[in-house]
C-alpha cells in the first residue's frame, strides 16, 4: 500500500466518477514579476522560445490552457547575465531576478519547475493535481525537445524549492546548459532573503479541494531522493517548425495512421521515458485492438508492457506471446496482445468524450497501481507527461493530428483485459488520427449513424454522448452510460489541450459539434461549467468483443464499479 493515506485517498477520488466543482477563481496566470524585466540571454533564447514562451498559446500543452508550471532559471557563470536565480515570464519572454547565486557561482544553467496548483484545481477540482503533474512532465519534455541536455523527475522537492529561491512546490529539474548536476546542492545552500513566490490564499481560506491538492503535491515533492536521477535527453530533436506548430487538433479527426508512423510515435514515448510507465496503442480500423512494442530480441519494452503480465500485476494475458507481429518501421515491432474495439471504452473512461471512439488510435501511458507509493505516483505521472510530450512532437513531424487526454475515470486497463483489479491504470493518453492531406481515401459507409451529420465529422450530434463506434467490424463493444452527467463533461477532463504558437485555434465548421463539448480549446476563453449535461444515450453492453482474432485476449466492456474507482459505468 501507499506510504501516505492522504495520497492514496486523493488518487482514488481523482480516478472516480465523482464530479468536481464548482469552479473558483484561478488567480494570476503567472507568478507576478518583481523588479526589472531582463532579456533572455542568447544562449537560452531558442530553448525557452520553442518550449514555454507565450500566454495561453504556448508550445507546451496544458490542461485547459491553465499552465500551472512556473519556471525558475539557475544561471551560473558564463550565461550572459549576472549569476543568480531568475523567474521566467513566459508571456513577455523576459527574466526577473529572484534570488542570489552561490559564491563562486557554478557553471551551467538549470531550470527548476515549480507549480501553482490553484490555476488547474480552480477548474478541475479534485481531478486537478494529477493534471498538474502531467503538465510539469510536458514542460520538461518541451525544454528537452528544444535543446536541453538532461532531465530529473525524482529529486527531493525541498532541495529543488530551496535551489529555486524558496518556491512553495517544485517537482522537476532540467539541465539547460552543461554543468555539474551536484551544483543543485550548492544552489540550495544559498541563504535567500527574498519572500516566497506569491501563491493562493492561506490554506484555511482556500476551497477544500485546493487545500488537499496542496498537501498531496507537497507529499509527492517530498518523496524524492536527494539530487535524483538525471536522464540525458534521448531521441532525435525535431525541427523548430515542428516545435512551434505542435498543438491539439480539434476533436473529430479520424482514420488510423500507418503502422510505421504508429511505431515511430510509440518508440518516441518509450525512448524518452524508459523508466516511466508502460506504453500501449489502442487502435481502431478494420482490426481494432491493443498494440505494444517489442525489440527484435523479444524482451518487453517501455517498462515491460508487452508480451505478458506487466510488472505489478497489469496483465495482457499469456496469449500475447503467441500472437503474430504487425510490421513497424524497423525501429520497433508492433505486437498485438488483445483484439477488440477498445476505443469506445476509452471514450467513456475519458469523461465520455465520444469523439475518442472515432479516433484512429490512442497512445496510452499506464501503470501506477492503486497502492503505489508517493514516489511512484509522482514519477509515473511526470514521466507520462514527458513521454506524451515527445510522442506528440513525433506525431506533428509525421503530419498526424493529435490531442492529449489527461483525466481518466475508472480506467483500470489491467482489469478490463482480465488481469487483477487496481494494478494497471491509464495515466495519460494521446489520441491520433490522419489529416486529409495524409489520408485521401474516402471513408467507407458505416451503415449506422450515431446522430445527425455535423459540420466536420461523423461523430455523435450535440447533446449525445454515446460512444458506440460504428463501422469498426464485427464485435464492436458498446459502453453503457448511466444517466445524466454532473456538470463536468469533456470540458473538465480533456486533460491536455495544447496552446501552441503561432497558429490560432481552428474554428469548427458550421453546424453542431461532433460529440460533447471539449471545454477548453487552445487559445479560447474558458467556458463556465453549466452544472448540467444532456442525458447520455444508454445502451446495454454487448459483453466481450466477439470479432477477435484467433489466440488473442478479448477486450471486455468495463466492469461494474467497486469502491471509489469506478470501471466506467457511472456518470462522470
Amino acid at each position: 500500500m501507499s506510504d501516505s493515506p492522504l495520497v492514496t485517498e486523493a488518487l482514488a477520488l481523482a480516478r472516480s466518477s465523482v464530479a468536481p466543482g464548482p469552479d473558483f477563481p484561478a488567480g494570476p496566470a503567472t507568478v507576478p514579476p518583481r523588479g526589472e524585466a531582463l532579456p533572455v540571454p542568447a544562449c537560452l533564447d531558442r530553448i525557452l522560445r520553442l518550449s514555454l514562451a507565450g500566454g495561453r498559446l504556448r508550445p507546451a500543452p496544458s490542461a485547459g490552457a491553465l499552465h500551472p508550471v512556473d519556471t525558475y532559471l539557475l544561471l551560473g557563470s558564463g550565461c550572459g547575465l549576472p549569476p543568480g536565480v531568475y523567474a521566467y515570464h513566459p508571456a513577455r519572454h523576459r527574466l526577473h531576478r529572484h534570488g542570489p547565486a552561490p559564491e563562486p557561482a557554478p557553471a551551467g544553467a538549470f531550470a527548476v519547475l515549480g507549480v501553482t496548483a490553484r490555476r488547474t484545481v480552480s477548474h478541475y477540482g479534485h481531478r486537478g493535481w494529477p493534471l498538474v503533474l502531467l503538465d510539469a512532465g510536458h514542460a520538461a519534455a518541451a525544454l528537452a525537445l528544444s535543446g536541453a541536455h538532461a532531465v530529473c523527475l525524482d529529486a527531493d522537492g525541498g532541495l529543488l524549492s530551496a535551489a529555486a529561491g524558496g518556491v512553495p512546490v517544485a517537482l522537476a529539474a532540467v539541465q539547460l546548459l552543461p554543468g555539474d548536476h551536484g551544483a543543485l546542492g550548492r544552489w540550495a545552500e544559498v541563504r535567500n532573503s527574498s519572500p516566497q513566490s506569491p501563491s493562493s490564499p492561506g490554506e484555511e481560506e482556500a476551497p477544500e479541494c485546493l487545500r488537499t491538492a496542496l498537501r498531496v503535491l507537497g507529499e509527492l515533492a517530498d518523496s524524492g531522493g536527494g539530487h535524483g536521477t538525471w536522464h540525458p535527453v534521448a531521441g532525435r530533436r525535431p525541427d523548430d517548425s515542428v516545435l512551434l506548430s505542435r498543438r491539439s487538433a480539434s476533436p473529430g479527426f479520424h482514420g488510423m495512421p500507418s503502422n510505421a508512423v504508429l511505431a515511430r510515435i510509440l518508440a518516441a514515448a518509450e525512448t524518452a521515458s524508459p523508466a516511466g510507465p508502460r506504453w500501449s496503442l489502442a487502435v481502431g480500423g478494420p482490426r481494432p485492438g491493443l498494440l505494444t512494442s517489442r525489440p527484435a530480441g523479444g524482451s518487453a519494452a517501455g517498462g515491460g508492457a508487452a508480451g505478458g503480465p506487466a510488472a505489478g500485476g497489469g496483465g495482457f494475458g499469456a496469449s500475447a506471446a503467441h500472437e503474430g507481429h504487425v510490421p513497424g518501421d524497423g525501429t520497433a515491432t508492433l505486437h498485438r496482445p488483445a483484439s477488440g474495439d477498445v476505443l469506445p471504452t476509452l471514450a467513456h473512461w475519458a469523461a465520455r468524450q465520444g469523439w475518442i471512439a472515432q479516433a484512429g488510435a490512442v497512445l496510452l501511458a499506464h501503470g501506477c497501481p492503486a497502492g503505489a507509493s508517493a514516489a511512484q505516483i509522482r514519477h509515473d505521472h511526470l514521466a507520462a507527461g514527458y513521454g506524451i510530450g515527445h510522442a506528440q512532437a513525433a506525431a506533428t513531424a509525421a503530419g498526424v493530428p493529435s490531442r492529449p487526454v489527461g483525466s481518466w475515470q475508472g480506467a483500470d486497463l489491467g482489469a478490463a483485459l482480465g488481469g487483477p483489479a487496481g494494478q494497471d491504470w491509464v495515466i495519460h493518453g494521446l489520441a491520433l488520427g490522419r489529416t486529409p492531406a495524409v489520408d485521401r481515401t474516402p471513408r467507407p459507409t458505416t451503415g449506422r449513424r450515431t446522430g445527425p451529420a455535423t459540420g466536420r465529422t461523423n461523430g455523435p450530434a450535440v447533446g449525445s454522448t454515446t460512444t458506440t463506434a460504428t463501422g469498426r467490424g464485427a464485435g464492436a463493444a458498446t459502453v453503457p452510460h448511466a444517466g445524466a452527467g454532473t456538470g463536468r463533461s469533456a470540458g473538465t477532463a480533456t486533460g491536455r489541450e495544447t496552446d501552441a504558437a503561432p497558429r490560432p485555434a481552428p474554428r469548427p465548421a458550421a453546424g453542431p459539434a461532433a460529440g460533447p463539448a471539449t471545454g477548453r480549446e487552445a487559445g479560447t476563453a474558458p467556458r463556465p461549467a453549466t452544472g448540467r449535461e444532456t442525458p447520455a444515450a444508454t445502451r446495454p453492453a454487448t459483453g466481450p468483443v466477439t470479432g477477435r482474432e484467433a489466440g488473442t485476449a478479448p477486450v471486455p466492456a468495463p466492469r461494474p464499479a467497486t469502491g471509489r474507482t469506478n470501471q466506467g459505468d457511472e456518470p462522470s
